[in-house]
């Protein structure tokens, strides 16, 4: 059985309060998802825009990626209610 669907994610950057924010909104059609970044430069370090858009960037799809991992162990465990799903740790085995 074939399933191919389209998901839109718009990536928002913008400084605010000499910080670099990050909002990522992601539309599945049914849902809406948005997560949000901030990058500080601390004042002893060259202002690079480039390394603040990355990191707030960065953020704000990682805080996106936790929502949507969330939404489905939720969804899981709401087709097997005696079954709890324990997340899986995010990122490589340390």
């Amino acid at each position: 059985m074939s399933h191919t669907r389209q998901w839109n994610v718009r990536l928002h950057l913008f400084e605010d309060d000499g910080a670099t924010k990050a909002r990522v909104v992601l539309d599945t059609g049914t849902t809406t998802l948005t997560g949000r970044g901030t990058a500080h430069c601390s004042p002893e370090d060259t202002n690079v825009p480039e390394i603040g858009d990355e990191l707030a960037a960065g953020r704000a799809m990682d805080d996106l990626a936790h929502q949507l991992l969330n939404v489905a162990l939720r969804d899981v465990e709401g087709m097997s209610p005696h079954r709890p799903i324990t997340p899986a740790p995010l990122g490589w085995p340390a």
